[in-house]
């Protein structure tokens, strides 16, 4: 199998390099290398790679900043995943495109299902479902939330940061979800790929959390093995009191029983991949 992974300097391309089947040819373009909005640019470097799968790990990410520059926001999550699927379609690659809790209101009370209405809160959230529009049904598309993993810009390397940093954290306890560490979903989308699977498909660990129920199991994990040396209160606050630009649905969480049907396994409960993770960060740095 051979898979070429644009994006592939983010933390989710550089896992999705990681974990990737034994035998698997990869190659990789990060930002610089490839502007996956160049439609030339990116039907040659399909066209050289003649990959089996085409995994889209770039994006704009950057939630609370589109709200001012949803324009480019929209060039990148959502017109250039349409020159990605028309050059998979031309050079015949299945697109593996990987979206978001936040095309979803958060106003629901069960996990969403796959086929749940969207309502997308703002900007970011929008442009992420014009990529799963732009996809296309050939493509296969993956919808997350939370990620983090041992590298790049994360809540829990945040969180670690601010706690040996500062007396106190305060963290929003009023918007759940379900942190999902990197490592597994990029074995997912490896092996859903891998099966040819096509259609709108959800994936995150298990369980059910706030960001405060998050940060609290991120210092007592961390103190357990030794990455941090000392506690420090972590303060539940409202979304009130941590305005942003843009809003966050306040009840996320992803139904995944299709995707976990499909993979014959299920995912570890979110604290058990991230005690997984500080293990990493403790022996790795």
């Amino acid at each position: 199998m051979k898979a070429l992974i644009v994006g592939s300097g983010g933390q989710l391309g550089r896992a999705l390099a990681a974990v990737a089947p034994a035998g698997a040819q990869v190659i990789g373009h990060d930002r610089a290398a490839l502007d996956i909005g160049d439609a030339a640019a990116v039907d040659a470097a399909v066209a050289a790679a003649r990959p089996d799968l085409l995994f889209n790990a770039a994006a704009y990410t950057a939630v609370d900043k589109a709200e001012s520059e949803e324009a480019e926001a929209l060039r990148i999550n959502g017109t250039a995943v349409a020159v990605l699927a028309g050059a998979a379609r031309r050079h015949g690659a299945q697109l593996v495109h990987v979206s978001t809790d936040f095309v979803f209101d958060g106003r629901s009370g069960v996990p969403y299902a796959p086929d749940a209405p969207t309502a997308p809160l703002g900007a970011y959230g929008r442009t992420k479902l014009a990529g799963e529009q732009a996809a296309g049904a050939d493509a296969l598309i993956v919808r997350t939330a939370w990620v983090y993993g041992a590298s790049g810009g994360n809540f829990v390397r945040t969180m670690l940061r601010l706690m040996r940093e500062r007396d106190e954290v305060r963290v929003v306890a009023d918007q759940i979800g379900t942190p999902t560490r990197v490592d597994g979903l990029a074995a997912a989308l490896w092996a859903l790929g891998g099966q040819g699977v096509r259609g709108t498909f959800q994936y995150t660990d298990s369980g059910v959390a706030s960001w405060y129920d998050f940060a609290v199991a991120i210092q007592e994990e961390a103190l357990a093995i030794g990455l941090l040396d000392r506690a420090v209160p972590v303060i539940p606050i409202p979304t009130t009191d941590f305005p942003t630009p843009a809003r966050r649905p306040a009840f996320s969480v992803l139904d995944k029983q299709s995707s976990w049907d499909r993979l014959g396994w299920q995912a570890p409960h979110w604290r058990v991949a991230l005690r997984t993770t500080l293990k990493e960060l403790s022996e790795h740095g």
